[in-house]
């Protein structure tokens, strides 16, 4: 039995089309190939795109950026951080050659958050703006970097050059400094080490919808449902998003796991 299980919800929001995509493997998905063997090391691979370029553009790139990236993973031999390198450049090729073919689609991306769930723990990459957090003994953390302006705005804020309420409000938060968008990846987040995930932990992979919430909030739901298991955390996450109701939501994706229990 797999030392992983997962959960994952998602919501449209106030959007009339969805731009999430996420993946985890292995999990049955036809465009595996069958006979590929996951006994090495790797217990688990979770993946979350947030498409970018309209309807149409940002639901295809954030589904190849995800496909694209399992795939590769799950190909190739190496290390963790060699996997992960390359089914991120895996995703981008993808875009940049599916935009070449379709200049229509000029312009659409993804975000993309990537983790690899294994026997001495997870490592991640990721790119934009969408956050993976550990939940651990009653506290949430972001464990990635946020290549949005917000981190930008909130020095400002930091440094007196800028009010919270000013920050908060800009029009150029939510801005991207990096995306899979099949040009040049100017910031890239990769883990360091792997990250040991105890008895009692959630990874929780999310699109930037899920901003609609307070950390302390997403703290609060994580410990009331972590012991009914990962996807009564998702399915959580995600009523208490669209609870809200705030009238300009976001997609919001939501991908919970945690190690089984003993």
């Amino acid at each position: 039995m797999k030392s992983f299980e997962f959960g994952a919800c998602t919501t449209q929001g106030a959007r009339n089309y969805q731009e999430d995509s996420a993946l985890i493997w292995p999990s049955g998905d036809a465009f595996i190939p069958a006979s590929i063997d996951a006994a090495n090391s790797i217990e688990m691979v979770a993946v979350l795109a947030d498409g970018m370029g309209g309807h149409a553009g940002g639901a295809l790139a954030s589904r190849l950026a995800c496909e694209e990236f399992i795939k590769s993973v799950a190909l190739l031999d190496g290390d963790a951080r060699e996997r992960l390198e390359a089914g991120l450049l895996a995703a981008n090729d993808a875009i940049a050659e599916k935009v070449s073919t379709n200049p229509l689609l000029n312009g659409m991306g993804a975000t993309l958050v990537g983790v690899l769930f294994k026997s001495d723990g997870v490592e991640w990459v990721s790119v934009g703006d969408s956050p993976l957090y550990l939940y651990r003994g009653g506290e949430i953390a972001v464990l990635n970097e946020d290549h949005s302006l917000a981190p930008e705005l909130d020095r400002l804020v930091d440094e007196g050059r800028m009010s919270f309420d000013a920050a908060r409000r800009d029009p150029r938060r939510h801005m991207l400094r990096s995306a899979v968008t099949g040009d040049d990846l100017d910031l890239v987040d990769f883990s360091g080490k792997p990250l040991r995930v105890e008895h009692g932990d959630y990874v929780i992979l999310a699109s930037d919808g899920v901003h609609t919430l307070e950390p302390g909030e997403i703290e609060r739901i994580v410990a009331a449902y972590a012991d009914d298991g990962a996807e009564a955390v998702a399915k959580a996450i995600i009523r208490a998003v669209e609870a809200l109701r705030d009238p300009h939501q976001d997609n919001t994706t939501v991908v919970a796991v945690r190690r089984r229990p003993e």
